[in-house]
């Protein structure tokens, strides 16, 4: 069983972190620094965006070496569309890194996060990977998570403990993410360190199927960004016998890295851009993963769905009418759907239901939908969330 404790990436034994302001934003941080002493393994997921930034491609090949000791990650520019100055860049990020740390290059990774289009004042990110590099500490996740920060409201950071082979494991988190949130992956990042003993091909195993149940199930505008990525290090330093294949031990492990990526993955939401409300979908009775997301993600999607929980209106007809688009697989006539406890239809036809129960349910800040096609074993859940005016004046005027 899982339990919260306090901190974020740095509550791992053995992680240290910081975030500094080096003048690429304002007067906030904007530069973050992960590091581990001792050798680690890492995997990563990346942006399926055939537009590609500069460090996803330097973080994509690096990430392939057998060890990963430190992530440097920027924000307030994204380092995309920026062509061969912008893959320089990203790799003189790296190589700075590499040097204040005494480590080969090929053992740092490299994330930015902001403005797309725009050449990194790199000046000043060298000066912040000297700062950063100099102010490493056991306590700094909280800073590393304020400085990946851009449109977000709120930093993302949590911490979890469980049991393994008579060993505690602790698994960090921090990330970011409020808009152009829509995986395979969203702009978002995500960077979780732990201190379990596991060989790379299943971490790298168990990442793609807690992504596929977690950061892939959400969205907040349907926008994929070019930047996106979730990264794993994991440092071996919890003294469990080193998982190398697929067990009791290796699904213990996997269970708990769902349960930290869904919690991230709802917090991203919750702080999405705009929104007032985070809306759960869940689906029972399909017949496979990708049938559910079909329906999932076209339900939270839809701008019409998404602006009638805006408005706290139990118009369940653009729920289905969303479901009629994403998919030919499911039979109308057997779908039945609930929001929360109160019934709106059934065997596919809508039900007369109790409106004022229903404004009450749409009031709250979580809003959860149900959904059974009962056609299948297949359940999903998904999360997203509504669309309000806050949201476009955001989006009018982000480069500003």
């Amino acid at each position: 069983m899982e339990e919260v404790i306090s901190g974020g990436i740095t509550a791992v034994p053995g992680i240290k972190a910081t975030g500094v302001h080096c003048g690429i934003k304002g007067n906030k941080k904007d530069l973050a620094l992960i590091y581990s002493p001792s050798p680690g393994v890492a995997a990563g997921v990346f942006t399926t965006n055939l537009i590609k930034a500069a460090p996803v491609l330097v973080s994509y090949r690096n990430i392939k070496e057998p060890v990963t000791r430190a992530i440097v990650v920027n924000s307030g520019n994204a380092n995309a569309c920026s062509g061969e100055r912008g893959r320089k860049d990203a790799e003189r990020m790296v190589e700075l890194t590499a040097q204040h740390l005494d480590l080969d290059p090929s053992q740092v990774l490299v994330s930015s996060t902001g403005v797309i289009g725009q050449f990194l004042p790199m000046e000043a990110v060298e000066k912040g990977i000297k700062s950063a590099c100099e102010n490493l500490n056991e306590e700094g996740g909280t800073l590393a998570a304020e400085a990946i920060l851009t449109t977000d409201t709120i930093k993302k950071e949590r911490a979890y403990t469980f049991e393994l082979s008579g060993k505690k494991i602790t698994i960090g988190a921090m990330a970011k993410g409020s808009g152009m949130i829509y995986p395979d992956m969203a702009t978002m990042l995500a960077f979780i360190t732990t201190d379990i003993s596991i060989s790379k091909p299943l971490l790298e195993k168990a990442l793609q199927e807690s992504v596929k149940n977690s950061y892939n199930l959400i969205t907040v505008d349907g926008d994929t960004s070019t930047n996106d990525m979730v990264i794993i290090m994991a440092n071996g330093m919890a003294g469990n016998p080193k998982i190398t294949e697929e067990g009791e031990e290796y699904y213990k492990f996997v269970e708990a890295l769902n349960f930290v990526n869904k919690e991230m993955s709802r917090i991203i939401i919750r702080d999405g851009e705009g929104t007032t409300k985070l809306i759960e979908v869940n689906i029972k009775g399909t017949t496979s993963y990708q049938m559910g997301r079909r329906l999932a993600m076209g339900i939270l999607n839809s701008n019409l769905v998404k602006t009638a929980f805006f408005g706290e209106d139990a118009n369940w007809g653009r729920i289905i009418t969303a479901m009629g688009y994403s998919s030919r697989e499911f039979i109308p006539e057997q779908v039945d759907i609930y929001l929360e406890d109160l019934q709106v239809m059934k065997d596919g036809v809508g039900l007369q239901f109790d409106e004022d129960k229903a404004r009450e349910i749409l009031s709250a800040r979580e809003v959860k939908v149900f959904i059974d096609l009962k056609m299948g074993p297949e359940e999903i859940t998904a999360w997203g969330s509504d669309l309000s005016y806050q949201y476009v004046t955001i989006n009018s005027s982000y480069r500003s």
